[in-house]
């Protein structure tokens, strides 16, 4: 997907190497564009965004660093610089460009560009005026609000069946609440609860890997996990993580659900955490609110919300 030119393809003869500041406090409006790439690059790396983002932001970077010329000053590229560039990738470069990676390129100026302007860099973002053209991605599977309902009933009933199960209830609650993804889910430690305000309990995702600590976060549970938990508890016993069984038990959980509520292949880990966001859209949340709950990066961010503002869209 955009896989970076194995050879320098440039409108200008531009060789020069980047000078990369530790910084963006040395930056202003004047200085070279090849300087903000080399902050941003730093920013990137203390945000603890994965090796592969890095590599991508940083590749398209580069290629329109190679196109413009590295000395360019800041306040010297428009949306027409930008336009003319974002032509030659897609007609005049003689390398076909797929949608998909015109779509990341696009969304990576738009985040530079962004952040150049947040920080006071640029009065002007350059990349603001010009139109996303997002490959179509198709529509997640969410749950309707009866379908949501009928399958906490189902779930919540098997608290009180004639062989007793907290655990359907427990999982289908922590999901449609958090819209955590099933590693996530898999990876909850008892410690990682706090329980200490009945009414608001809490969840830490955190990640052990430190390349990935930019996705751990805080979040709301329903107010009446601490009571489904301990009856959770009482039965499975759980001595670290909250789930000690596999994770293809857990699919099971939900395909028994599916198949006891007539839900069909609707109800998965993924369906719940699109649900789980669209409830959120639907009740007002702010999109990067909910970006930061689903502990999406801004890139990923740019299909994932276009999809969900789809689905909450009118019926036309």
């Amino acid at each position: 997907a955009g896989a970076k030119p194995k050879t320098p393809e440039t409108t200008r003869s531009d060789s020069a190497p980047l000078t990369l500041p530790a910084t963006s406090a040395s930056l202003s409006a004047t200085s070279s564009l090849a300087a903000a790439i080399g902050a941003y690059h730093e920013r990137m790396l203390q945000q603890g965004l994965s090796k592969y983002t890095v590599q991508a932001f940083g590749g398209d970077l580069n290629l329109f660093r190679k196109h413009v010329g590295s000395n360019i000053a800041l306040d010297e590229i428009t949306t027409e610089t930008l336009n003319h560039f974002l032509t030659w990738l897609r007609y005049d470069r003689g390398v076909p460009c797929k949608p998909k990676s015109y779509q990341r390129r696009l969304t990576t100026l738009k985040v530079f560009f962004a952040w150049l302007k947040q920080i006071q860099i640029i009065t002007d973002d350059p990349a603001a005026p010009i139109a996303h053209q997002p490959v179509t991605s198709p529509l997640p599977d969410v749950l309707y609000a009866d379908q949501v309902v009928k399958l906490v009933d189902a779930a919540r009933a098997a608290q009180s069946a004639k062989k007793p199960d907290g655990r359907p209830y427990l999982l289908v609650s922590l999901l449609l609440a958090t819209g955590i993804k099933k590693s996530e889910a898999m990876a909850i430690r008892l410690t990682d609860l706090d329980l200490s305000d009945s009414m608001q309990p809490i969840l830490y995702i955190r990640y052990d890997d430190a390349k990935k600590r930019h996705k751990e976060r805080k979040l709301k549970l329903p107010t009446d996990f601490a009571d489904s938990l301990a009856r959770y508890r009482e039965q499975y016993a759980p001595k670290e993580f909250i789930f000690e069984c596999t994770a293809r038990n857990l699919e099971y959980v939900l395909a028994d659900l599916a198949k006891a509520t007539g839900l069909g292949d609707t109800v998965s880990f993924e369906s719940l955490r699109w649900t789980c966001a669209l409830q959120d859209l639907e009740r007002g949340m702010p999109d990067d609110h909910i970006r930061q709950k689903l502990g999406l990066s801004t890139i990923t961010w740019e299909d994932a919300g276009a999809r969900l503002k789809r689905l909450a869209a009118k019926p036309l």
